[in-house]
């Protein structure tokens, strides 16, 4: 009888034993079923934290007034129109200042959204990205010392030294210029001090940040002559329809509204 009262006793504790480890596998499981579900759809993830999306623009604050530094802040013409489209997305807005010849590679990588940055629309540029419409008519220009006599235009550029910013549309003039030096910055205010310390002839630059730059300095002057003629707009990743039509959104609304408003802020005062 004591043998048979222990071997239930066993069987008993071999079951409830089983029981548990099933128990705990499947609590296992579960638990890792519910960690990878968070980690497949972070964008889930966030909108269920509550956190605001966040649209990056990538711009080169050295190109006043659309882009530059006021203390620690970018600030500019194109930061205004940025803002208003992270408005429109609902969206908080981050910038990311960087060499002007980075900024399609970077878009390309996903590490920006779009690229606010006096970008030229070009069939270069096209290949690689797709435009906003455009809110911005420019041009490129020479820059030349306050007392040289001896360029008066583009023919008198042969065979000169010629300071540009790297990766512009002035960068790509220049170099069909023959027999030109072309001297790359990554900055144009660079090349403005260059010019100034006669190490480079000329400078090519767009009109806006030339003029911005001449209103400031006695010691430079603009030619009467434009090179080119030229659109900014707003570039995205190849495909992302929906953000240009944002974008679009946004510009054709400033044109009716603040646009006036925003050229007398930036531009007026040159």
């Amino acid at each position: 009888m004591k043998k048979l009262v222990c071997l239930m006793i066993s069987i008993m504790m071999f079951v409830g034993l089983v029981g548990c480890g099933q128990s705990q596998s499947d609590t296992q499981s579960n638990d890792q079923n519910i960690q990878q579900g968070q980690s497949q759809d972070p964008a889930q993830d966030q909108a269920n934290a509550g956190e605001k999306k966040v649209i990056v623009m990538g711009t080169n604050a050295e190109f006043p007034p659309f882009e530059y530094r006021e203390g620690d802040k970018v600030v500019g013409f194109d930061v205004e129109i940025a803002k208003k489209v992270a408005e429109k997305l609902d969206a908080e807005l981050k910038i990311e200042d960087m060499l002007f010849d980075g900024l399609i590679p970077a878009l390309e990588a996903g590490k920006i959204d779009f690229i606010a940055a006096g970008m030229s629309v070009t069939e270069e540029r096209k290949k690689n990205v797709d435009f906003s419409n455009g809110y911005y008519e420019a041009s490129q220009v020479i820059i030349v010392t306050a007392d040289n006599e001896t360029i008066k235009g583009p023919e008198d550029l042969k065979n000169k030294k010629i300071g540009v910013q790297l990766g512009t549309t002035g960068d790509m003039e220049a170099q069909n210029i023959e027999g030109a030096e072309v001297v790359q910055f990554n900055a144009g205010f660079a090349a403005i001090m260059d010019l100034q310390n006669g190490k480079v002839d000329a400078v090519i630059l767009d009109s806006e940040p030339a003029k911005n730059f001449a209103s400031q300095n006695n010691q430079i002057k603009i030619l009467d002559v434009e090179l080119t003629k030229e659109e900014y707009a707003i570039a995205v990743k190849k495909g992302n329809t929906e953000l240009v039509n944002a974008i679009n959104a946004v510009l054709e609304e400033l044109k009716t509204s603040e646009y006036d408003r925003l050229v007398q802020k930036y531009f007026t005062a040159e």
